[in-house]
């Protein structure tokens, strides 16, 4: 499987939260947005910051964060990924999450390859989809 990562999957993991996905790591290649990197971070300083976290942890998380993303293709957000997440999409989804699908979409235009997405956000595994994109874990339709 080859795999587009999203930031809740990250976040899910490396804080050791129930029900990650059970595919970690075993991908052929993964891909993110570099969009990841600031979420990520933003949101491990948000934990810190509300007491959740100790100094230490959001040291450890910071560092377990940047082994995962070197192992990643990386892609840049720029004016295609911007001009596709500008275009309707079949359901409901937010700016972020739009150029995070955005990028999926046009990482399988350009290599051909099919991509599953790695989510654990609803509104995110919804719309992907409703484009005919393959999601784990299996969203809950009913």
């Amino acid at each position: 499987m080859n795999a587009f990562v999203d930031t809740s999957v990250v976040l899910r993991y490396l804080l050791g939260q129930t029900d990650p996905v059970d595919c970690w790591g075993r991908w052929k290649q993964a891909f993110v947005s570099e969009l990841m990197r600031a979420e990520f971070f933003r949101a491990i300083d948000r934990l810190r910051l509300q007491g959740e976290i100790e100094d230490a942890d959001r040291v450890q998380l910071g560092l377990d964060f940047e082994i995962f993303y070197r192992t990643c293709h990386r892609v840049p957000v720029g004016g295609q990924v911007l001009a596709r997440a500008d275009q309707p999409f079949p359901t409901v989804i937010g700016t972020l999450d739009a150029l995070h699908l955005a990028t999926l979409l046009l990482v399988q235009q350009g290599t051909g390859l099919e991509l599953t997405l790695l989510t654990h956000d609803d509104q995110l595994a919804r719309t992907a989809l409703a484009c005919g994109v393959p999601v784990l874990p299996a969203l809950n339709c009913a």
